[in-house]
């Protein structure tokens, strides 16, 4: 876990359900984060365990390569990993959630982005296995704007809110692939036969950004009219083109390294 998302809190308002947060990273946490997603990004694109297999079978020649092959060289698409590493990262220190699946290790090539909600949240209530669905949207910008804003509002409506059939499908499927059979079945049988109602589903839109979020993006949670339960969070940092350009030249540093 990175460590340093839940540090800096500088905004909280509830309004009702709905909680719209600001974070701002401050310049002594800079070298802190870019560290820790040097170590955590490779994760999300290749599980370690396989990493270690390709090691021990192929050596750190092949291993640096496999590796190689899955960093993305569009800025646009290093920008949106990080947006997306940052949200899963922030979910599981700060929320009841869960993501269980780490889906950029399944696109299908590295320099283009992934179809489906951003990522996909589970809480699974222990005693009467009910489920509760986090859909997130992830927005890496170094300007918000209303357009992106905007964007992300339909994304979190379509399917009247609900996770995108074939976004859950995809999760469910690759919970089989790697042998979390009973999860993947609750999921599909909440998925196709019980219905996911409103009332299991959150919203979160996590914005990382240069922007001040307490413009543009509080004015777009202001204006939710809906009944789902939302949480806006700005993640704000001053030198976010600095940060994804450092944070994949360390990996690569690494990599060669």
């Amino acid at each position: 876990m990175l460590g340093i998302i839940h540090k800096s809190d500088i905004f909280i308002e509830h309004s009702q359900e709905h909680t719209f947060s600001i974070i701002e990273l401050k310049a002594t946490e800079f070298d802190s984060l870019v560290s820790g997603l040097v170590d955590l990004l490779p994760k999300h694109y290749i599980a370690p365990e396989a990493i270690a297999d390709i090691l021990n079978r192929l050596g750190k020649s092949a291993t640096a390569q496999k590796l190689r092959d899955k960093i993305p060289e569009v800025k646009k698409i290093r920008s949106g990993d990080v947006g997306e590493v940052i949200t899963t990262d922030y979910i599981e220190e700060c929320t009841d959630f869960k993501v269980p699946i780490r889906k950029l290790r399944w696109r299908d090539h590295r320099n283009m982005p992934m179809r489906g909600d951003d990522v996909i949240g589970i809480h699974i209530d222990r005693i009467d296995k009910t489920v509760r669905f986090l859909k997130a949207e992830a927005k890496s910008s170094n300007s918000l704007s209303r357009s992106v804003l905007s964007e992300a509002r339909r994304e979190l409506d379509n399917h009247e809110g609900r996770p995108a059939p074939h976004a859950l499908g995809f999760v469910i499927d690759r919970l089989k692939d790697i042998g979390r059979t009973d999860l993947a079945n609750l999921l599909e049988k909440v998925q196709l036969i019980d219905g996911i109602r409103p009332n299991q589903v959150e919203h979160l839109l996590f914005t990382f950004t240069a922007s001040n979020p307490a413009t543009l993006q509080k004015e777009a949670f202001e204006a939710y009219g809906g009944d789902i339960k939302q949480s806006s969070v700005g993640f704000r940092v001053d030198s976010h083109q600095q940060l994804i350009v450092s944070v994949y030249q360390g990996i690569l540093d690494g990599i060669e390294n």
